[in-house]
């Protein structure tokens, strides 16, 4: 499929927090514009969250070696009388020249592991963090939902129904594509298939059935307006009489070279009435036809399902992706850990930071499967396999990117070398992330320097 090339900078480059601007301004003043390092992380999981699926950063390199400030910008900007000519001439000129160092998209992560660092004179490493937290909070928020969905009904289809109730054009986008990382068959959402070229998929609504004056005569100008990949909405009346409508038109359907593909149920016990609707289907000869149910779905009726033996074969999974509403955030930061060679340490009271630049090693066991991670300082030499990789340097990325389907590969990797616990969504299933003795001792160093200079 060809991707359609679109504008990588879909939002304003004022699309960051005041905060962020002063500071620069204030960093320009004093020339303050050292080497800095920050790095991303999440603090804790929350609650039912074993793990996570970092996902997000293709849109956040993006974004970062795309960054622009327009003269309307500078023109608005100046118009606040907030801000000096020096500040504004630095934004007229402005591009990013840092490094950037990352875990690859699609794997699997924990809390304190930097899911990527940006090394860059300090007022570039301050302006991108509103927006490099936006990108990536959000996406790996969606990919660690639709994973949980994808672990709980294995070999099943999941789709991403969710737009109409993300909160945003750009959120239903970015849930598409972090939910097709984690799994999920495709999306319904268009752009999605422009955007990322992944997978489209729908079927009809009930005001499409409600239209027209019988149901059978619904499902036919539906199926001959579109014959390729034709699936029915059969509850709009009675999901039983609508699948006996199914059977009866499908030979004529199947004279014409039309085939059926499925059906969907999208409301009542869908777990009784997929049940019927199977039956009836068997009987008339469709033992080809799948059956699709949306509303309401999350990881736990997926596993309840996967538990009853439900005869059904895909899912339409709507607000409780797009907006995962049982953990709708992530406790996340973008620190400082490094100014001009020395590191650094936040000390607030439950948000203490661990300083310097910091790679992590994941260790395997016998099984192949995931017994371990090792946080340390960058040049500590651990046991196990390094995760975090360069990934730009001066400002470009270094290489070509990963093809989605190759992200969405590793993602599959990683999942399935989850220990047991976590892959079955054990309530209280933990993962050792161990902090090395070189990173305390970094801490320790940066503790004893911050006393000495207040």
């Amino acid at each position: 499929m060809t991707i359609t090339s679109l504008p990588t900078q879909a939002v304003s480059a004022l699309t960051t927090d005041l905060y962020e601007l002063n500071m620069v301004q204030a960093y320009l003043d004093k020339s303050e514009t050292g080497e800095a390092v920050f790095e991303f992380f999440v603090r804790r999981l929350p609650a039912r969250r074993g793990f996570l699926l970092a996902a997000g950063l293709e849109d956040a390199l993006d974004y970062i070696e795309t960054l622009r400030f327009t003269p309307q910008d500078i023109d608005w900007l100046k118009g606040t009388g907030r801000f000096r000519d020096n500040f504004l001439d630095y934004l007229k000129v402005f591009r990013f020249t840092g490094d950037v160092h990352a875990i690859p998209e699609g794997s699997v992560c924990f809390p304190n592991e930097p899911l990527i660092r940006i090394t860059a004179p300090l007022p570039q490493a301050q302006i991108v963090e509103s927006r490099l937290i936006n990108i990536l909070h959000f996406q790996t928020l969606i990919a660690s939902k639709a994973a949980r969905m994808v672990l709980a009904a294995p070999g099943k289809m999941l789709s991403d129904f969710g737009l109409r109730t993300a909160h945003g054009a750009e959120a239903g986008l970015y849930s598409a594509r972090a939910s097709y990382i984690a799994g999920f068959a495709g999306a319904a959402n268009v752009v999605a298939g422009q955007r990322y070229g992944l997978p489209v998929m729908g079927t009809m609504a009930h005001s499409y059935i409600q239209v027209h004056d019988d149901e059978l005569s619904a499902f036919e100008t539906f199926a001959r307006a579109r014959p390729n990949d034709v699936i029915f909405l059969i509850d709009t009346y009675d999901t039983e009489a609508g699948a006996r409508k199914v059977v009866e038109l499908a030979p004529r359907l199947k004279a014409d070279g039309t085939v059926i593909r499925g059906v969907r149920i999208d409301s009542g016990d869908l777990i009784a009435s997929a049940r019927k609707v199977r039956g009836i289907l068997d009987e008339g000869g469709l033992k080809d036809v799948i059956i699709l149910v949306s509303g309401g779905i999350n990881e736990d009726v997926l596993q309840g399902m996967m538990k009853e033996r439900a005869p059904i074969d895909g899912f339409g999974i709507g607000v409780n992706l797009d907006a995962s509403i049982d953990a709708p955030s992530l406790d996340c930061a973008y620190k400082l850990q490094e100014y001009k060679g020395t590191p650094k340490r936040k000390l607030s009271e439950g948000k203490q930071t661990w300083p310097g630049r910091k790679q992590v090693w994941r260790s395997y066991g016998a099984d192949g499967r995931m017994n371990g991670d090792v946080l340390s300082v960058e040049t500590d030499t651990q046991a196990g396999e390094p995760l975090i990789e360069q990934v730009m340097r001066g400002g470009k990325r270094l290489g070509s990117a990963p093809t989605l389907a190759q992200i969405r590969e590793r993602a599959a990797r990683d999942l399935a070398r989850l220990p047991e616990p976590l892959r079955q969504l054990q309530p209280g299933a933990d993962y050792p992330v161990k902090v090395s003795d070189r990173l305390v001792a970094l801490a320790k160093e940066a503790d004893e320097r911050t006393k000495s200079s207040s």
